[in-house]
């Protein structure tokens, strides 16, 4: 039975309840994913490494787990990385649980053939500090690490944190009854508050904040919590200067700095697959027609003077064509429809991953919840939880608040993580489901073999040698953006021997450019002399192959 029709039977999920999910401790806190990694590794140290790349302000390890044969690092790699948002706690859960099935049917006969192929580094949980709130005695969806700084710029430093006021350990809604507020009660659900439609002729009834306390007294709820910069906004493409969460400068936080050197540090890296509130599987992205056409424009310059006009921001042509290919493969795999609009929110890990590291990228929150015809996801929710809402939902109920004297505050919504981490009974479908997505598309992983090898004897000790460079892999050796990039490496075609060979024609070592998927390239080489002849090719991003002859 497909998965998706569990996600839509709301009614059969919540039963266990969702408080349940915290006692069954089925999403591990940092600590067990810590232990049951380095368990992984003492069992199986012939194919799993473990390091940390260092540790968070919370004094939390980011670890990187690579598993693979032989020299790893020559070998086509796969980066699958979670725990890039902290309100998606679900992607560590898919990353490691890759990791351990992986490592675990290593000696399955499919699997060891791929190991032989391809290397995989797995980093489950790259913004620890924001991910452990979901583990804390007080839950609220934290985006931000710990690092202390002056969200609000008013030369105070997490001054403002968020306050459990009915002490039930979440963090949900305030709401005041104001005709100068904003919000109305949705007529979707009278539960639930959303913004008034002038359009539609509605007025504001209510004004609506962060449960919590003006600890500054600014007018803004739990603006400056403790800590302060999103991984996921501190990249370098499109980096928001200034920006809320976006930290001092471009990849200044340790976390993102880590990662972003040991992803660097891989040049055989050709594909990342990431987990957090951007989404490429559900709905692929397309490509922008005029900027392509500019792009055609600029490709007709002379190689000296060929500069495309203004950065890109939009995917490449044939790199779309990939990306269709492996979203439907992702809904094949899942049964997941009904994806969301994705927000590409600036100085995001997926998109940098994709437009500055030069990689094919990949992401997915792993889970949503598909809205009903005309129905926002809240909604859609609590109609199919049935009467198991209080699973998900905090009644509002009235609460004394310093900040509002002699007013009626109440405190209630939806409960924290309710739309973005599914209940624990759901774990294993989604786990098994993303497993097999990410080996299927691994399949498909480029892989460079030399076919035709020709020797031909002209006359006496001359040869002409011909070979076909051929990439049997569904992905091209590059993608078509990372063309552009230094940090992506190039193909070479070597011819050797070790004896006394004379090159009349032809390259001893070439530079060559990308094969698309199933594309060859045909080199040939005149040469004087007698003996054993070797040709490489190949890179690391795109596998090696070599051939020996004897010219005699």
């Amino acid at each position: 039975m497909k998965l998706m029709k569990y996600v839509l039977t709301w009614s059969f999920l919540f039963l266990i309840g969702w408080s349940s999910m915290k006692a069954q401790n089925r999403y591990h806190t940092h600590p067990e994913l810590t232990t049951e990694m380095k368990n992984l590794v003492q069992v199986h140290p012939d194919i799993a490494n473990l390091i940390s790349l260092g540790k968070t302000e919370g004094g939390r390890d980011i670890w990187a787990l690579t598993v693979g044969k032989g020299e790893t690092g020559n070998k086509p790699g796969i980066a699958v990385v979670g725990g890039i948002d902290g309100r998606y706690v679900l992607g560590t859960e898919i990353a490691f649980s890759f990791a351990s099935r992986l490592i675990e049917n290593a000696d399955n006969s499919d699997i060891s053939s791929l190991l032989d192929k391809v290397t995989f580094y797995i980093l489950p949980s790259v913004n620890p500090d924001a991910c452990s709130q979901f583990h804390a005695s007080i839950q609220y969806e934290r985006t931000r690490n710990m690092n202390p700084t002056d969200n609000d710029r008013d030369f105070k430093t997490d001054e403002d944190p968020f306050e459990d006021l009915n002490g039930d350990g979440l963090i949900t809604l305030m709401r005041v009854p104001d005709v100068t507020g904003a919000y109305i009660t949705s007529k979707d659900d009278k539960r639930l508050m959303v913004k008034a439609d002038l359009s539609n002729g509605e007025t504001g009834q209510y004004r609506v904040w962060s449960e919590g306390i003006d600890n500054d007294q600014d007018g803004l709820y739990n603006e400056d919590d403790i800590g302060g910069v999103n991984f996921n906004n501190n990249f370098s493409f499109n980096y928001e200067e200034f920006g809320t969460e976006a930290g001092l400068n471009a990849v200044s936080e340790k976390e993102s700095k880590a990662v972003a050197d040991f992803l660097y540090d891989r040049f055989n890296i050709y594909m990342v697959v990431s987990f957090g509130p951007q989404d490429n599987l559900g709905k692929p992205m397309k490509s922008n027609p005029r900027e392509q056409a500019q792009a055609g424009e600029d490709s007709q310059q002379s190689f000296r003077s060929r500069r495309q006009r203004g950065p890109v921001t939009s995917i490449q042509k044939e790199d779309e064509q990939v990306n269709k290919l492996i979203s439907d493969l992702y809904h094949k795999e899942t049964g997941y429809t009904g994806a969301p609009e994705s927000t590409a929110t600036p100085g995001n890990f997926a998109d940098w991953a994709y437009f500055h590291y030069g990689r094919y990228s990949f992401s997915t929150p792993g889970w949503w919840v598909s809205p009903e015809k005309e129905l926002s996801p809240e909604a859609t929710l609590l109609k199919q939880a049935g009467e198991n809402t209080g699973n998900l939902f905090v009644e509002w109920q009235p609460v004394e608040h310093p900040g509002f004297p002699g007013k009626t505050l109440e405190v209630g919504g939806i409960k924290p993580f309710a739309l973005t981490v599914p209940n624990d009974s759901l774990l294993n479908g989604i786990i098994d489901s993303h497993y097999n997505f990410i080996i299927s598309s691994a399949q498909y992983h480029p892989d460079i073999e030399l076919v035709d090898v020709k020797v031909k004897n002209v006359e006496k000790d001359i040869y002409r040698i011909s070979a076909k460079l051929h990439n049997r892999g569904v992905f091209a050796t590059i993608n078509e953006l990372g063309t552009r990039n230094s940090w992506v490496r190039m193909m070479t075609v070597e011819l050797t021997s070790q004896g006394n060979l004379t090159f009349l024609s032809g390259q001893k070592k070439e530079i060559t450019n990308r094969l698309r998927g199933d594309e060859y390239r045909e080199f040939t080489w005149l040469v004087r002399g007698q003996g054993e002849v070797n040709i490489t090719a190949g890179a690391v991003n795109c596998g090696f192959d070599e051939v020996t002859l004897e010219l005699k």
